[in-house]
């Protein structure tokens, strides 16, 4: 494994826009490499890729719970006896709502999710009714598996851009799902790039995965052309596989932001699920570790704190959020 020095690898970024190697990458992942020096240089890197301005998005569950999928992180699965209740299809107008909330929220895009494998194709048109319902927002969805035919009808409806996680490397995606595989993950994405919709693609750490996997996922999602990457971390469920799994310590979570900025150094990084629950008094040091963006508002099966809490953190840091579509 190669000397690591932050300082030469931020400047050889900002110089050429020279992607790290894998080595270079799990040498950041080094606990003996302090971390305020890489957080210093992850910092760096966002402020000249991305500025001090903050992507502020927000979801809705359109279709919740009883998803036939066995991931072993997730409170909607079928296979785990949760709290959740589940719901079919809400209406248009609960779309419309939600999209006039996340506005108010200060989000620039609202995500439309939905539980299950993915949309049969006589579910789309209760799709494309969500589509025209999102008014002054950017339009997600985040759905499942897609066709490349689904897409391309999405896409012509307005989905600006589509949320697909891989959630974990190839090597350790078998120990948290067996009723799809990786490969079909990818295919999705892949489909996303051909019909050339924007990709939001992410994962969820904390799941037993070692450092190892945390970076082939984050070069993944780069060769894959990911310009949104989410970043979650286990929020226990209880009911779940995962619920017993000690939680990530913070300052881990802060590493593993600043080693996907290296990586990831022109993308959109935010930092999503798990959030207040892993983080909670360090919350604010995810833009010092690379973050740019921040989920606002609740989650799908859990509550986030309030927009205005993280409005005001923004604000005292001395960053903005990016204004709403008109």
């Amino acid at each position: 494994m190669p000397v690591c020095r932050p300082s030469e690898l931020a400047q050889r970024i900002v110089d050429n826009a020279t992607p790290l190697e894998r080595d270079e990458a799990l040498a950041l992942c080094d606990p003996g490499l302090d971390l305020f020096e890489l957080l210093f240089h992850a910092n760096r890197l966002r402020r000249h890729f991305k500025g001090d301005v903050v992507k502020g998005c927000s979801i809705v569950s359109v279709r919740t719970g009883a998803c036939p999928e066995d991931c072993a992180f997730c409170a909607q699965s079928a296979k785990h006896q949760t709290h959740v209740r589940a719901h079919g299809f809400l209406p248009p107008e609960a779309i419309a709502q939600a999209a006039a909330a996340a506005r108010e929220a200060g989000s620039y895009a609202l995500g439309v999710v939905a539980s299950g494998r993915g949309p049969r194709d006589r579910e789309l048109p209760a799709y494309l009714e969500y589509l025209d319902a999102m008014r002054g927002v950017e339009k997600h969805l985040d759905v499942g598996l897609l066709t490349e035919e689904q897409i391309r009808v999405l896409k012509a409806h307005g989905m600006a851009c589509c949320g697909h996680n891989l959630e974990t490397s190839r090597r350790f995606f078998p120990k948290i799902c067996s009723t799809h595989t990786y490969d079909q993950r990818v295919e999705t994405l892949k489909a996303l790039k051909r019909q050339g919709v924007r990709i939001c693609s992410g994962g969820i750490f904390g799941m037993g995965e070692t450092w190892e996997d945390r970076v082939d996922l984050a070069f993944d999602l780069r060769d894959l052309d990911a310009q949104n990457v989410p970043m979650n971390f286990l929020h226990r469920i209880p009911g779940t596989r995962l619920a017993d799994r000690e939680p990530m310590a913070p300052l881990e979570i802060l590493r593993t932001i600043a080693v996907y900025r290296f990586v990831l150094f022109d993308r959109d990084i935010g930092v999503y699920g798990g959030r207040e629950a892993n983080l909670r008094d360090l919350q604010s040091f995810v833009f010092f570790a690379g973050a740019n963006a921040l989920l606002l508002g609740n989650y799908l099966t859990t509550l986030g704190r309030s927009a205005e809490a993280d409005r005001q953190m923004i604000r005292d840091l001395g960053l903005r959020l990016q204004e709403p579509s008109r």
